[in-house]
């Protein structure tokens, strides 16, 4: 019996999607249960192509919860498919990304366990994608094999940070840096900052705001600020999380727009590249940013080899990952390419799914090939 199953969130762009390409593929969507917390989850069922009577052979889709009062259902002899899509969070509270993403890499780690027990093959394995999850890890990986990221820069302690900070640059003779959470996505907590000592100008861009009563949240939406007064504060408390400081490079620039770029690899292969233009630091498209087709840019061969020959040698730095989203930055003047991080779940692309979903369609084939056992 060989089943593939979405390990996900029923009603989100990414299941439908998913959903659609599997359609597309020849392998069609059935039926619907309801899951075991009282909402709606969906078991996307499919006979294998060809076998127009034959249920040992299926699709689903259903969360984290209901994965685990439901593995009576897929007995140990099966072989199974897994996707895992990321949790979804509906707190805001920055204080909470820590004890967040601990219960979500606790998860991974027992869906890794279950290799152990049962025949599972993974679209991405659990501890590949955990070790995208640390960002200093992962950047650090990188750089030993030799590809080009970002820098980083030691930290600062937690009592005073945003005073350590200036003395930290002062030191560095670096200027301008990025501060991101160590673990984390979508930009909550990603703030940049630039100081001026000449002039002892600063400016401080963050989607993070201090909420009386509650703390630091991530609002979402970038603000500048330019007045120490507001600016400390908000630095001493994202400080006191989990960071990492990153060099901020002049980026490539198009039109007057600076812009960074968004891969996605999989099974070594680039399925997608897209711009992302920003007339701020934080390239982020939720964040009003505006995505461009490469072509666009008009991009030398040259370039777009490099970059991706990058990405191809980052995802074979890490055994079990099959797909894969990359931010890339191309500086300034030379196009030099640097990895600014990965994730693991970085395949929705609202600029792909919208028009030829090909990135759900190459998933889509990967789970049918190993349906029929190639």
């Amino acid at each position: 019996m060989r089943r593939v199953i979405l390990l996900g969130n029923p009603g989100t762009k990414r299941t439908d999607y998913l959903r659609q390409a599997a359609v597309q593929e020849g392998l069609p969507v059935l039926f619907e249960i309801p899951d075991t917390d009282g909402g709606k989850g969906s078991l996307l069922c499919s006979p294998f192509p060809g076998s127009e009577n034959d249920a040992a052979n299926e699709t689903g889709a259903f969360g984290f919860a209901d994965w685990r009062n439901r593995q009576q259902d897929f007995p140990g002899d099966g072989k199974v498919f897994l996707k895992i899509d990321p949790p979804l969070w509906e707190s805001s509270s920055l204080n909470e990304l820590n004890r967040l993403t601990a219960a979500y890499e606790r998860e991974l780690k027992e869906l890794a366990q279950m290799e152990k027990t049962r025949d599972i093959t993974f679209l991405n394995h659990p501890s590949a994608i955990a070790a995208l999850l640390d960002k200093d890890a992962c950047k650090k990986r990188l750089a030993e094999a030799g590809l080009p990221v970002t820098e980083q820069i030691d930290g600062t302690g937690k009592e005073n940070a945003g005073e350590q900070l200036l003395y930290r640059l002062a030191e560095t003779g670096i200027h301008q840096v990025f501060i991101k959470p160590l673990k984390g996505s979508g930009a909550a907590g990603v703030s940049a900052f630039r100081y001026q000592p000449a002039t002892g100008r600063m400016a401080l861009y963050t989607c993070a705001a201090l909420c009386p009563g509650v703390g630091l949240v991530n609002t979402k939406r970038l603000r500048r600020f330019s007045n120490w007064e507001d600016i400390f504060p908000l630095l001493d408390e994202i400080l006191k999380l989990d960071c990492i400081l990153e060099r901020w490079y002049a980026k490539a620039e198009y039109q007057g727009f600076s812009y960074d770029l968004r891969a996605v690899m999989q099974d070594g292969k680039m399925d997608f590249l897209l711009a992302r233009l920003s007339k701020g630091p934080i390239t982020n498209l939720h964040l009003n940013n505006h995505p461009l087709r490469i072509e666009e840019l008009q991009l030398s061969e040259s370039v777009i080899h490099s970059v991706t020959a990058v990405c191809q040698q980052a995802m074979e730095c890490f055994p079990g990952l099959r797909s894969a989203g990359i931010d890339i930055l191309l500086e300034k003047g030379s196009l030099h390419p640097r990895i600014i991080e990965m994730n693991g779940q970085g395949d929705l692309i609202y600029q792909d799914i919208y028009h030829e979903n090909r990135i759900y369609r190459h998933q889509a084939r990967m789970m049918l090939d190993w349906l029929k056992g190639q």
